[in-house]
């Protein structure tokens, strides 16, 4: 226990910022989500339609450079074993931090332009993908503001990356909490053209999510530089990236940004599935899907950490660490998802509440649909959380293929499978698709986790010498 406790904190100490930053991030896009609802429905649909896109495309550009943390945890690592402290000489183990972040910068411009020319093409293509002409025509207004927003969002990734990587994030959720007040007030201006703003409507949201995204990197580049520690390993200079560290980023930034698209996929069509049983079963789904995402941002906090961690323990030498990382960051799951799940069976109708009108008849089919799924999500909650500490420990190993093969196998070959059964053939409805997903993000955690620990054991073996005779 004395050594769960050590261990939780240690975590803890790197994984609470960025939980938070995480759920920052998650107020920004739903402080964008409320302006353009007060604006209208179409406004709100094109919008909504726009920022899904983006979303998409800047999820999978993230994937690509989440490797890049990795990378520098381990280069860190290496550089204190080599008796080079960079906390007591900064000067020190300065050539590869910095080649890895150069080559992470690279990347992030190369996705980052990719994928805004990507958002352009599908905001043509969305008359033809079936939308209405006035939506279509909105959202494309909405994609042309987003799409110069996607490059500094992705550099801000990667320097994210390298303060987490170098164990040094303390600007970052300052940065990220200030730029959801600048965000909201910058909506707000750019909407409605008070003070002294163009009155720009609905593109003055993807006007202003642009701008706060060069703004947050250029804020957070700026820290970074003042940094002592963190300061000599930056460089803006992509045109000198080292092309094996550049290969090496996107070899194993590839099945990372696969395995973000296939789940985000797996949620999609599930959500197809359950508007096949009415807008009650749709909104009910809709509402408990967003608190799931919302309580999400603690795995990923705790999924960035571990990984981390991993990285810079391997780099030490130190397997048996590494291997009790994994269980100090499903312990730490299990104790908050016990909180959460005890807040959904005792509470329902103040969980559900921001979505419903919990008192009234015109939401009462919705909302017993959802007090019902808030029971299966009580133990969902802890198998995603647990699949995405998985696919990050597996990170920490370099094994990034891995993840993406086992996520596509619980995903489409179990979970799907199962949500249909139950949802359909069993008769459950959307109960069913729930338990479905259940089901494949419970085979995804089992075989992540086992194919972590089997990792592990085969570099010890192999790592210990050969008796001979």
């Amino acid at each position: 226990m004395t050594t769960l406790l050590r261990d939780s904190r240690a975590l803890a100490a790197l994984a609470v910022p960025l939980v938070l930053t995480q759920l920052a991030q998650v107020a920004l896009t739903t402080t964008d989500t409320v302006m353009m609802g007060m604006l209208g429905t179409a406004d709100l649909a094109a919008g909504g339609l726009a920022i899904v896109i983006f979303n998409q495309l800047r999820t999978m550009g993230v994937g690509l450079v989440t490797s890049v943390g990795n990378g520098i945890a381990a280069a860190s690592a290496r550089a204190e074993t080599a008796g080079e402290r960079a906390d007591t000489d900064p000067g020190a183990g300065d050539a590869e931090v910095r080649t890895i972040v150069r080559a992470g910068l690279a990347v992030a411009t190369f996705a980052g332009l990719a994928g805004a020319v990507l958002m352009l093409l599908i905001g043509q293509a969305l008359g033809v993908l079936g939308q209405e002409a006035d939506v279509a025509g909105r959202a494309r207004t909405m994609l042309l503001a987003l799409a110069p927003g996607l490059l500094p969002c992705l550099w801000f990734q990667v320097v994210r990356q390298f303060t987490v990587g170098m164990r040094r994030p303390q600007a970052l959720l300052r940065i990220t909490v200030v730029s959801v007040a600048v965000n909201a007030a910058l909506n707000w201006g750019l909407i409605h053209g008070t003070w002294g703003l163009p009155e720009l409507g609905l593109p003055g949201v993807g006007v202003a999510t642009s701008a706060v995204h060069l703004l947050s990197f250029l804020a957070l580049y700026a820290a970074a530089g003042r940094d002592r520690v963190l300061g000599p390993h930056l460089s803006l200079n992509i045109v000198r990236a080292d092309r094996a560290a550049t290969v090496r980023i996107v070899r194993l930034g590839v099945p990372i940004a696969a395995t973000y698209g296939s789940e985000a996929g797996f949620f999609s069509v599930t959500a197809l599935m359950t508007g096949s049983f009415g807008s009650a079963a749709l909104a009910a789904h809709t509402a408990v899907n967003q608190l799931v995402y919302v309580v999400f941002q603690v795995a990923v906090g705790l999924s960035h950490a571990a990984s981390i961690n991993v990285s810079r323990e391997l780099a030490l030498g130190r397997t048996a660490t590494a291997l009790r990382i994994k269980n100090t960051a499903l312990a730490c799951a299990g104790a908050v998802m016990a909180v959460v799940a005890t807040v959904y069976a005792t509470l329902p109708g103040l969980v559900l509440r921001p979505f419903f009108d919990t008192g009234g008849a015109r939401d009462a089919e919705a909302v017993s649909i959802a007090t019902h799924l808030l029971l299966v999500v009580m133990v969902l909650q802890f198998f995603d959380c647990a699949q995405n500490i998985g696919v990050g420990l597996l990170r920490g190993l370099d094994d990034t293929r891995s993840g993406f093969r086992i996520t596509l196998v619980g995903y489409w070959a179990v979970g799907l499978p199962a949500a249909w059964l139950l949802g359909y053939a069993a008769g459950l409805h959307t109960l069913g698709i729930w338990l479905g997903l259940l089901t494949g993000l419970a085979t995804t955690a089992v075989l992540l986790l086992r194919r972590y620990g089997a990792s592990l054991r085969a570099r010890t073996a192999a790592a210990q010498p050969v008796r001979t005779a």
